[in-house]
């Protein structure tokens, strides 16, 4: 079903609080746009969708900084920056990019100018703000009228992306500028939490704020956290705006959206391998090969020196639920697109390979915890913790490490970070803009 657009902008200037609940969420520092009830269609509408509906009436007349990156798409498919050209009346002033940039790998759209780049779209400067800048330059905070961020979270904490927002939020804060952000459905469903939460000692870009590996919120709903919660240096906040999401059911997949799919980085290239990925990115504090420089990564951990069968024989006694396990031989091999070279690049490895055959009964963290727990047990020479303790950045806390060490059980782990789960669960609900 199709609705008009003059229709639905009537609804949205016309109705006080419906969509999100929106009438339920009174915070100090934030505040959820009121949308219209549109369960009456059979789509979920993004934040996106919801703007442009509205004709991106909100920002006419203003000069605007956006956060963003290849993912924030319409539902048709059309990235935001085209949509904001086609209204006209908007100046994008400045682009500001996350890790992968603001056109992801393939950055064919935009064009060098000394070490910065331009949109070529608005021709306008693109802040690189990860490799380049912490935050928002002076010069380009004292320009802009509101930030307005939208892009595809994983629902996982590893993301550098919200450590990069975060940090807008604070220069945003300095220079009194509003940001508002569009909402996006959490991927991998909002009603599953999962993973410890960070402790202090352990917090870095994949570990900024106290959420666990799998949060369950949405890009707005972190952001409200962060934001009421005084979450960035010096607890400074912002005025905060959320365009929320209709028609968005917690326990729904991504799949189940009828969104566009966008990969919301390089190496996650489907909405299974992103659920294979909030697991298994925990290898990258290793030394092992996962899956890097295949054509499945995150599904697939191997080394030279793996003995798979012992190993195999080992993952099944588990009994893990909703996965299948499987013995592989492969050859990494580096990719032009991608800057990270893979681990044991060139070299033939023993593998398993990892397919889900239940997402519903999957549990990513317990399942990757477990492989790489049984992997160190039976290799205690081979299998190394990459230098630093980054493994401990990765999880959070170093209790995956001091586990191993105790030659404990795999399903000891998962034990030991229930608490978390339960205690941030319950934290989270005050937040929460879906029910």
């Amino acid at each position: 079903m199709k609705i008009n657009r003059v229709l639905l902008y009537f609804l949205l200037i016309s109705v006080q609080s419906f969509g999100a609940d929106s009438s339920r969420h009174v915070f100090k520092y934030s505040k959820v746009i009121s949308v219209p009830d549109l369960s009456f269609l059979e789509y979920v509408y993004t934040g996106l969708d919801i703007l442009e509906q509205m004709d991106f009436q909100p920002l006419k007349g203003k000069k605007i900084a956006i956060l963003a990156n290849h993912t924030a798409v319409n539902r048709k498919g059309k990235h935001i920056l085209d949509l904001i050209k086609d209204t006209g009346d908007i100046d994008v002033s400045f682009l500001l990019a996350l890790e992968h940039g603001v056109w992801g790998i393939d950055d064919n759209r935009s064009k060098m100018i000394g070490r910065d780049q331009v949109d070529p779209i608005h021709d306008a400067p693109i802040i690189d703000l990860f490799n380049t800048y912490l935050y928002p330059p002076h010069w380009v905070m004292e320009k802009v009228d509101l930030i307005l961020v939208d892009f595809q979270d994983t629902g996982s904490r590893y993301s550098t992306n919200i450590a990069t927002m975060s940090k807008v939020f604070e220069a945003a804060s300095n220079h009194k500028v509003p940001v508002m952000i569009l909402d996006r459905p959490n991927p991998i469903r909002g009603d599953i939490v999962d993973g410890p939460v960070p402790r202090t000692e352990f917090q870095s870009f994949e570990s900024y704020h106290l959420f666990p590996i799998r949060h369950g919120l949405t890009l707005g709903e972190m952001a409200i956290i962060i934001n009421e919660m005084g979450w960035t240096k010096e607890s400074k906040r912002v005025e905060l705006n959320i365009v929320p999401l209709s028609n968005w059911d917690r326990e729904m997949w991504f799949d189940d959206t009828g969104l566009p799919w966008r990969n919301p980085n390089p190496y996650i290239i489907d909405p299974n391998n992103l659920l294979t990925y909030l697991g298994m990115d925990i290898f990258r504090g290793t030394n092992m090969n996962v899956g890097f420089g295949t054509k499945v990564p995150y599904a697939v951990v191997g080394a030279p020196w793996l003995a798979t069968s012992f190993l195999l024989d080992k993952l099944i006694d588990q009994n893990l639920p909703g996965v299948e396990f499987k013995e592989v031989s492969y050859r990494p091999s580096g990719s032009i697109y991608h800057e990270r070279v893979p681990q044991y690049d060139g070299q033939s490895c023993s593998g398993i390979e990892l397919t889900i055959n239940d997402r519903n009964q999957f549990k990513p963290l317990p399942t990757a915890t477990a492989l790489m727990l049984l992997i160190q047990r039976l290799h205690p020479r081979e299998f190394q913790w990459v230098e630093d303790d980054y493994i401990d950045k990765l999880f959070g806390t170093n209790d995956l490490r001091v586990v191993a060490a105790q030659k404990k059980p795999p399903d000891h782990l998962p034990a030991i970070w229930a608490k978390d789960v339960y205690e941030f669960n319950d934290f989270r609900q005050k937040f929460l803009i879906y029910r």
